[in-house]
């Protein structure tokens, strides 16, 4: 008998509405394991080199994990995988809340989405049972609206749904997923290519659990974090991700207008911590985790927000918040529900509004392109306009759609040096000026800048807890956080690589796991005899199959790259005068390639292949 997985892997083909169960050896999960690894196995396998990713060739893959859907904090995550509309490189995003775990209920460990229907469609998976449904009648309605409707058609007010969105209907590039209205598989435009295939959502329903080798250990863990939940993680409890909003502010590293600056005036009006003690109407969590960092927040008045859209993270306020110059949480809370209703990744959403707003200061666009809003930094009510425009493609939200690579083209007049992106991918709330190991893996990331599987220097930077856990990977001193060498470099790689394996395992790398923890949770739901170093190698074949992909895709060294912007020093604040060292950056940057087994060119080398069992894979490689 196989545990953590249930050996089945469904293929829809909206096309001709055929589908088909595929069922993998235990040899390929293991080599495998699930999210990043499977994706990546797939669109390496089937995608060839000039896929359009908005196209009916491309494949979009919902994706679980071995821990997924196990009884435990962290456990509900899964990922989506396709190639990325916005930077036409491999994407994939991962979402919590309940659907992965509803999905290995059912007796699945992944979906392969194939073609294109001719009308619009929702996937309706009950255990065993699969169906493809109209879904004429809930296209071009809001998330939340398009949820009540399903859910009352199948007559189960349970039934767990991922949702593409107006958004993805209208293809913007940065388009989510969502999972049950409030979590999101945010980054790559997974939504715009769930869109592309008139998939509007996929339902599910399961009742068959998830086969674990020692279900005693699994709950003996669980009940470990259960009971000890304010010691480890109490500040996610009391202010959810935004709780460091103040820390990063205070030290210089708070993206804000854009990333001109790394300090925001108003970042106490709209910290966690004003959050909880003003529009906060819940803490809400995902399957089986007591830590509850999700908000759910209430408006009343000018901006009206209603707490089943949940609340806004860090991320979120962030984005629109100090990169916008906006100061209003109510008016961040309302952009956050916009979002979530039409099914938005708000990091692209906020970083391509403050590239507008950057160029609409510097007179590259105007009013008459912007239908008449004023849209400097500050504004809140243009920076909601924007979403609104964005998400259905009105005038110059068409343009803005597209992603600021893409915007910066066409406005032209310069407009390159204000879009904050890497491969096409809007960056992240985190400032490299202050964390230049996390600028090398943005610049190095599959997906464009990402700041989940990175290296956050900042807590690496002073001797602690942070640091203990990660001694096991032979990380014994801290480093401070802006300075580049190969100590820098070697830490940023097994940091980057030991995230990753969140990514495959599929749980939630907030939740206290690392390393014994997940060490024995692994070993109790599989069964497998798993150590750290079979770990961290399923994440560097993870990796180097993405990287191969992207290399096929024709991606060099070159689009390694970090924005010029931060090759120059901040005017003021706790970072003035601090900027990274482009040579160094070079450096740096070959370096990682070769702790990775690439080359200088940033090609996995044979040898490394066959290191990691994929020796197969050197046939996709480019000559």
């Amino acid at each position: 008998m196989s545990f953590g997985y249930h050996g089945k892997i469904l293929r829809v083909n909206l096309s001709t509405g055929a589908t088909a169960v595929e069922t993998p050896d235990e040899n390929f999960y293991r080599t495998y394991y699930g999210g990043r690894g499977l994706i990546a196995y797939y669109l390496l396998k089937e995608l060839g080199r000039h896929v359009d990713p908005l196209g009916p060739d491309n494949i979009l893959i919902f994706a679980a994990g071995p821990v997924t859907g196990a009884p435990f904090g962290g456990s509900g995550r899964n990922s989506v995988g396709a190639k990325s509309p916005l930077t036409g490189a491999y994407g994939d995003g991962e979402g919590g809340g309940f659907f992965g775990a509803e999905l290995k209920r059912a007796g699945w460990d992944a979906i392969i989405v194939q073609g294109k229907a001719e009308k619009p469609v929702y996937l309706w998976i009950k255990d065993d049972s699969v169906e493809i449904r109209d879904a004429s009648h809930i296209w071009g309605k809001e998330t939340a609206d398009a949820q009540d409707i399903i859910r009352e058609e199948l007559g189960d007010s349970t039934i767990r749904t991922a949702q593409c969105g107006i958004a993805g209907e209208n293809l913007v590039r940065f388009a989510a997923v969502c999972n049950d209205l409030k979590h999101f598989a945010g980054r790559s435009g997974m939504g715009a290519v769930m869109g592309s295939k008139k998939l509007r959502a996929v339902a599910v329903k399961g009742t068959k659990g998830v086969p674990m080798a020692n279900p005693d250990v699994v709950r003996d863990q669980a009940r470990w974090l259960a009971e000890n939940v304010q010691e480890v993680a109490g500040g996610l409890y009391d202010c959810g991700t935004a709780n460091g909003l103040m820390n990063l502010h205070g030290s210089g590293g708070l993206p804000t207008r854009n990333f001109n600056e790394g300090q925001f005036e108003g970042a106490e009006k709209i910290s966690g911590q004003t959050m909880r003690d003003t529009i906060l109407v819940s803490r809400e969590s995902c399957f089986a985790c007591p830590i509850r960092c999700k908000r759910a927040v209430k408006v009343e008045g000018r901006y009206q927000v209603d707490p089943k859209y949940g609340g806004p993270e860090y991320e979120t306020l962030g984005a629109l918040g100090s990169v916008c110059g906006v100061d209003d949480l109510e008016a961040i809370a309302r952009g956050n529900q916009q979002c979530g209703a039409y099914s938005l990744d708000t990091i692209s959403t906020g970083t391509t509004i403050a590239f507008a707003m950057e160029c609409f200061e510097n007179g590259i666009i105007t009013k008459e392109d912007t239908g008449g809003i004023e849209l400097k930094f500050g504004n809140a009510d243009a920076m909601l306009q924007m979403i609104e425009k964005i998400a259905h493609r009105e005038g110059i939200g068409a343009i803005l759609a597209e992603g600021t690579k893409r915007a910066a083209a066409q406005f032209g007049k310069g407009a390159e040096q204000f879009a904050m992106q890497i491969k096409g991918q809007e960056i992240p709330m985190h400032e490299p000026r202050l964390k230049m190991g996390l600028g090398i893996g943005y610049a190095v990331s599959p997906t464009g800048a990402d700041h989940c599987h990175n290296y956050h220097d900042t807590m690496f930077a002073k001797a602690g807890k942070s640091l203990d856990e990660f001694k096991a990977l032979g990380m014994l001193e801290p480093l401070p956080e802006n300075v580049l060498g190969g100590a820098k470099v070697r830490y940023m790689t097994y940091v980057t690589v030991q995230r990753n394996i969140a990514n495959c395992l599929v749980y939630c790398q907030f939740v206290p796991w690392w390393p014994d923890r997940l060490l024995a949770l692994t070993h109790a739901v599989t069964g497998w005899n798993t150590s750290l170093f079979e770990l961290m190698n399923v994440s560097r074949r993870a990796f180097t199959l993405t990287r191969i992909f992207n290399l096929r895709q024709g991606f060099t060294a070159k689009d390694d790259y970090l924005n010029d912007r931060f090759f120059k020093p901040f005017e003021s604040g706790p970072t003035a005068g601090v900027q990274i060292d482009r040579e160094q950056f070079e450096q740096a940057k070959k370096m990682h390639y070769g702790m990775m087994g690439w080359n200088e060119a940033g090609v996995p080398t044979e040898a490394t292949l066959e290191e990691l069992g994929i020796g197969w894979a050197k046939d996709y490689v480019p000559k």
